[in-house]
This record gives C-alpha cells, sequence and structure tokens, in this order.
C-alpha cells in the first residue's frame, strides 16, 4: 500500500507510525517506534529518537533532536537548533531506567536556540523566546525568556500600560472596556489634606461581597509569579497599597493585564477565573480580600482542569 506521507529520498524514517500528510525531509532520521501525527513538517537534520510521541500540526526546524520520553502535542512550533534533554545527570555509557518526561503542551512555540532541562512541562500556547534556558515548567500562555527563563508576559493579552492610561487618578476605571467575564475595577474613594492621604473601600458600595478572610504579600522578588489558580467559591478584592504589582485575569476565552499601581485602584475576581501577579516591584505590598476562609478543595490548580470544569 502507498505511504501518504512524504519522505525526502535523502531521509532516513524507520518508523511507520506517521500520519498522513506528514513531510519528513532532507537528513532527516526517524527511529523506528516514534510515532508522528498527520501533516507534521520535519525538517532537515532532524534526529527523532523511539520513544516519542509527536502530534498533529508539528514544525520542527533544522538542526533538533528529540530524544526518548519527549512528548509533544498538536499544533507545536520548535524553532531551529532548540535543545531537548532527557537526563539531568547524565554519564557515558550509563543509563537511567527511564528517561525524564519533557512535555510540550497543544499550542505552545519554542524559539530558536532555546535548551530545555529534562522533566518539564510547556504548557498550552506557551510561547519559549529563542536563546532561552528553560530550567522550571512554563505555565500555559506564559512567554518567557532569559538565562534562566523568566516570565516576562502572557500571550494575547493587553498590556498593563494600557489599563493603567485609562484608570488614572483623573479618569474613573469603569471607563475601562473589561472583556474578562465577572471581573471589575474598582476606584476608591481617596481623601488627601495635609495630614496625609486615606483610601476606603465599603462593603456592598466598593467590595462586592462580605469579607471573611485577608492577606498580604509582600518581599517578592520581582522575577516571581504569584497566583495562577483561580476558585470555585471564592470571591478576591486585590488592591496593591505600595508599589507595583501586575495582575493576569482569564476566563478562559478572554485574558486581560492590569496594572495596580496605587491604593485607591481595586480589582475584583470572581470564582472561576484564573488569576495571576507578577512584575511585583521592590516595594510592592499587594493586600488580598475573600468571601471565604482558606479551603484547598476550593482551589484550580492547574489550567486544563481549569478549562474542563468551564467546559471549554
Amino acid at each position: 500500500m502507498a505511504e501518504d506521507y512524504f519522505v525526502h529520498q535523502l531521509g532516513c524514517c524507520e518508523s511507520r507510525t506517521i500520519g498522513k500528510g506528514t513531510k519528513i525531509w532532507a537528513f532527516a532520521h526517524v527511529l523506528p517506534q516514534a510515532v508522528i501525527g498527520e501533516d507534521c513538517n520535519i525538517c532537515d537534520q532532524v534526529f527523532i529518537e523511539n520513544d516519542v510521541s509527536i502530534g498533529d500540526r508539528v514544525t520542527i526546524k533544522c538542526g533538533v533532536q528529540v530524544w526518548d520520553g519527549i512528548e509533544i502535542g498538536n499544533d507545536v512550533f520548535i524553532g531551529p537548533n532548540a535543545t531537548f534533554t532527557n537526563d539531568l545527570f547524565p554519564r557515558s555509557k550509563q543509563y537511567p531506567e527511564e528517561f525524564n518526561k519533557t512535555i510540550v503542551q497543544d499550542g505552545a512555540s519554542i524559539g530558536a536556540n532555546a535548551t530545555l532541562l529534562s522533566g518539564l512541562t510547556i504548557g498550552r500556547k506557551a510561547m519559549v523566546g529563542a536563546g532561552a534556558v528553560v530550567t522550571k515548567s512554563v505555565p500555559s500562555n506564559a512567554i518567557v525568556a532569559g538565562n534562566p527563563a523568566r516570565i516576562i508576559g502572557y500571550v494575547d493579552t493587553p498590556k498593563a500600560e494600557q489599563v493603567s492610561q485609562v484608570a488614572s487618578p483623573e479618569a474613573p476605571a469603569d471607563d475601562y472596556v473589561i472583556n474578562v467575564e465577572g471581573v471589575s475595577l474598582t476606584k476608591l474613594p481617596m481623601i488627601q489634606d495635609l495630614r496625609g492621604s486615606l483610601s476606603v473601600g465599603e462593603i456592598s458600595r466598593h467590595i462586592p461581597f462580605p469579607i471573611k478572610r485577608y492577606f498580604i504579600v509582600y518581599d517578592v522578588a520581582s522575577k516571581e509569579v504569584r497566583g495562577e489558580h483561580a476558585h470555585k467559591q471564592c470571591h478576591q478584592f486585590l488592591v496593591c497599597v505600595k508599589g507595583s504589582v501586575s495582575v493576569v485575569v482569564d476566563d478562559g476565552t478572554q485574558r486581560q493585564e492590569f496594572l495596580l499601581d496605587r491604593p485607591q485602584l481595586g480589582l475584583h475576581i470572581p470564582p472561576m477565573v484564573w488569576g495571576i501577579q507578577y512584575k511585583y516591584s521592590a516595594d510592592a505590598v499587594l493586600m488580598v480580600l475573600a468571601s471565604e476562609v482558606y479551603e484547598a478543595e476550593d482551589y484550580i490548580r492547574d489550567y486544563q482542569e481549569f478549562l474542563d470544569a468551564k467546559n471549554l
């Protein structure tokens, strides 16, 4: 039976588990047990080992080696000379019982010359910058760059500066069009006189729920990311009482980023909205008011689980 995929005459494909429409180009080598999906583009000088699973519509550019233990989802882009690893303590002629699993989830992109340590997960639609050295798992939708790689933004998210301009001291916070379901930005009253400044928030008027708990986040290194979860029942109201912090909110279909950089701005995050806080200034103090006492069961910490809970 005629094969329904293409292998260049100078390519070597030992596997027969290759999807329809996939193209394997010159000097690429695919070992017998590798599984490759449909409509993939495996470019020149790519090596694919045995214990490898590659989804549909994946592009692997020139000079990439995909080692045992690597699983690549659908619609993934891997740039030229990106480097995977599968053993944190490699020794010549010494092999672990099982290689570390590295998972690249659907829609992620890995830039040219990026290096990924083994055992990591690159989340859905994440973007790894060219030359990045990735030492920790990358959350869904995050953009990472540098050595070691750090989160510098999130894909398809309006920049924090857009929010800061609209929510200036002279403009009402509700002038900003918010696309994330249930989220609201409140401009809290501020009173200034010779004795100093005071910002106030009243329950039901400014804070749309009774408060059962509060916590304060401070002394966070600017490179660190907090949050990365949703709540099933708990409402939260965030006020950065000193310094600044960027907050990303995500309802599964829309995502926006807010810059909280003055104590008269309050951000309400309702249940079933994914929340992330990052880009903390050195002096940032973030106060969070919550509608519920702490319950571990109320947290959803996996982004795919969050999407599944919303039937997305």
